[in-house]
């Protein structure tokens, strides 16, 4: 399988609910660099996983709609605990999506899944793997 990965981060604010959360449960900030990878078996034509460019381009996009909001108060995660595990699902559905739109080019419809991990730190992240 042959992957690529490109890089952004993202910084948010939110809260959690529920005691196993202990002090997170008030509303706090969280900086992650976020790693989505994408893979496929075999080359495109052109011998490259796909377009570079253009999966920074669409990894920037998707970080910018959640970059510098509260969470808390955004409708589509109303009653959810935005964990970092949560967030790189909902990362990695949203790259999918424009994978399917055509938004990487024609040959991203190759790419056989995504990975999109989110670093708390140096010492502890989380990732969620999809297939396309």
């Amino acid at each position: 399988m042959f992957s690529i990965t490109v890089r952004d981060h993202l910084m948010i604010a939110h809260s959690f609910r529920g005691e196993v959360f202990g002090p997170a449960q008030r509303l706090h900030g969280a900086t992650f660099l976020v790693d989505a990878t994408f893979r496929r078996a075999e080359l495109d034509d052109d011998n490259i996983v796909v377009d570079i460019g253009l999966a920074t381009q669409e990894l920037g996009a998707v970080v910018s709609e959640l970059n510098y909001r509260n969470l808390d108060s955004e409708p589509a995660f109303k009653g959810t605990n935005t964990s970092t595990e949560f967030l790189a699902k909902v990362i990695a559905d949203r790259l999918a999506d424009r994978v399917h739109a055509g938004a990487l080019g024609e040959g991203a419809h190759g790419l056989a899944g995504i990975t999109v991990t989110l670093h708390e730190s140096h010492i502890a992240w989380a990732s969620y793997e999809r297939a396309l």
